[in-house]
């Protein structure tokens, strides 16, 4: 180690720690008129908002929970979700926040692995919750949260309903400093195999990734910004909502939480909030752009983020068309999750509109403090020339150090001091990634590999194509052979000869070899999701052989 100069600080200088806290004393500071929307029931200015963080931190306190301990959440996107994402890490508490769309036994899994030992849970997941609380090992108390300030729903040692408690408590707390590698949230990610996996972020992560969230987004062609009125359409509980609430909050932007996603509503509150910055995975995207009300509605000036899965040209064009601006951004739940963003440096912006989609929906460059590099299989690392194909590996001061209570896959997620995505990736000369595909959704086909994201773009730009997914099945002759499964727009029948005449010229082009195209198609009416929004390749796979029985009238095989 460099044998480097320091300084002895002066005594009693203040060595201040990252802390969730400092995030939320500063949105005040520059609008204190700004609001937090919940749907058309709620809606306070910032210094109420800390009175409430106040106050929540009171009714914990009183209600026993300590310093270290686990509180899960079960709510929808709302104003009460905010602020137990800052009063829950402020009193030394850890926030789990629950998938509330992964299964009951999946559920029971988390909360007792992350030994939860108090739970607030919105009134309509009350059943879901009385399903498994017998078997719930750790929790001792619950907390009742609802729209109507109804306290009447049995739960198991129910302290009280949210809004009466924080009404009795008091609007003042002193949060203490203390550790800031101390955990402040934890979550589960699904994975391919096996239980959910734990995730975890200390206050001095979360603090750093914050800034460079309100860095990346407020450079990049001013995403957000405290004249930005934000509305998240990624749930709360996926990974913070991508971490953009702590920067918002810190930034005092408007804040509007539309509960349980309702296209519709979610169009009308656009509408009547004036929204013009959100983030989505493409999927909620196209459930907007398909609502009733959005069909004749001119989105100019509403910019969103898309993450998750891979942004293709048809959704960007479908959504510029409606004046929505899209911007590709990369992440994943163990990198807290902002990487990347789509950037248009000043060649980019000289040159022709395709080539600036082009750039817009990839993965784009890292955000300040990432490094990023490719690795092949053995580890070693691979030039960044645009064209190699590699894993791509991260570091960032924020990035999970570990899965919680999982030492063997913790250090298969950091083999070689590195971040292991799992996805294949080139880097150009810029540090630009463009995301390939995932490892395991690789198709390979007589010795040859094709991308599968790469397939369901150029598939995606039929204009009979609403949503498409490709993954690789089983052939005795070629290994693998991609197979695509259609959601086709009203009025459009497709077929595999059909498919292979739209690809045709992308093989002309070179932009894929003419054994990319897909021997099997498959017109469905709905393609698996998981409980985040992305294509469920797992499932898909696995019911291919059904729809193949099942769906024969709709099969068609070159």
């Amino acid at each position: 180690m460099l044998q480097t100069r320091v300084i002895a600080p002066a005594d009693g200088a203040y060595q201040y720690p990252l802390l969730i806290k400092s995030l939320l004393i500063s949105g005040s500071r520059y609008d204190k008129t700004r609001e937090i929307v919940y749907r058309d029931q709620s809606r306070y200015c910032y210094l109420t908002l800390n009175e409430r963080v106040c106050r929540l931190a009171n009714v914990l306190t009183e209600a026993g929970v300590k310093a270290g301990d686990t509180v899960a959440v079960m709510d929808w996107d709302s104003h009460r979700y905010l602020e137990c994402m800052f009063a829950i890490p402020m009193i030394g508490a850890v926030i789990h926040t629950i998938n509330v769309r992964l299964s009951a036994d999946q559920i029971l899994f988390t909360m007792n692995h992350a030994e939860d030992r108090f739970v607030l849970v919105n009134s309509e997941f009350v059943p879901l919750y009385n399903s498994i609380a017998s078997r719930l090992a750790t929790v001792g108390k619950t907390l009742l949260l609802t729209d109507t300030a109804d306290g009447s729903a049995e739960l198991p040692n129910l302290v009280g309903e949210y809004e009466a408690l924080l009404a009795q408590a008091s609007p003042t707390y002193r949060f203490e400093d203390f550790d800031e590698h101390s955990v402040a949230t934890t979550f589960y990610t699904t994975g391919t195999t096996g239980n959910p996996k734990g995730v975890y972020f200390t206050h001095r992560q979360l603090v750093l990734h914050t800034l460079a969230v309100a860095t990346i987004l407020g450079s990049v062609e001013g995403l957000l910004g405290t004249d930005k009125v934000y509305m998240p359409i990624t749930p709360m509980f996926h990974v913070h909502a991508w971490g953009v609430p702590y920067a918002a909050t810190m930034l005092g932007v408007k804040q509007v939480y539309p509960g349980r996603y309702d296209p519709e509503l979610l169009v009308e509150l656009w509408r009547r909030e004036k929204v013009n910055f959100s983030h989505c995975v493409p999927t909620i995207l196209q459930m907007v752009l398909n609502a009733k009300a959005a069909k004749d509605a001119d989105f100019t000036g509403w910019n969103i983020l898309i993450g998750g899965s891979s942004l293709n040209r048809s959704l960007y064009e479908a959504a510029k068309a409606k004046g929505i601006q899209l911007t590709a951004a990369y992440g994943m739940s163990e990198t807290g999750p902002l990487v990347s963003v789509a950037h248009l440096n000043d060649e980019l912006m000289a040159g022709s509109e395709d080539e600036r989609i082009t750039q817009r929906i990839k993965a784009g460059t890292p955000g300040v403090l990432v490094e990023a590099a490719i690795v092949d299989s053995e580890g070693h690392f691979l030039p960044a020339d645009g064209e190699t194909q590699g894993e791509l590996v991260l570091r960032a001061p924020w990035l999970t150090e570990s899965y919680y209570r999982e030492s063997q896959k913790s250090a298969e997620l950091w083999a070689g001091g590195w971040l292991h995505t799992g996805d294949v990736a080139t880097l150009d000369s810029m540090g630009g990634i463009d995301i390939r595909d995932r490892i395991k959704d690789v198709i390979k086909t007589g010795g040859e590999w094709v991308s599968s994201l790469a397939l369901e773009d150029l598939c995606s730009r039929h204009p009979g194509v609403r949503e498409v997914a490709v993954v690789g099945v089983a052939d005795p002759q070629w290994g693998e052979r991609p197979f695509a499964l259609l959601v086709a727009h009203e009025g459009y029948v497709i077929d595999a000869r059909t498919m292979k005449e739209h690809l045709k010229p992308f093989v002309d082009q070179g932009l894929i070899n003419k054994w990319a195209i897909p021997s099997q198609v498959a017109l469905v009416t709905e393609i698996p999701k998981t409980s985040v929004g992305k294509l469920d390749k797992k499932r898909i796979r696995l019911d291919i052989s059904q729809w193949q029985s099942k769906n024969s009238t709709f099969l068609s095989t070159l």
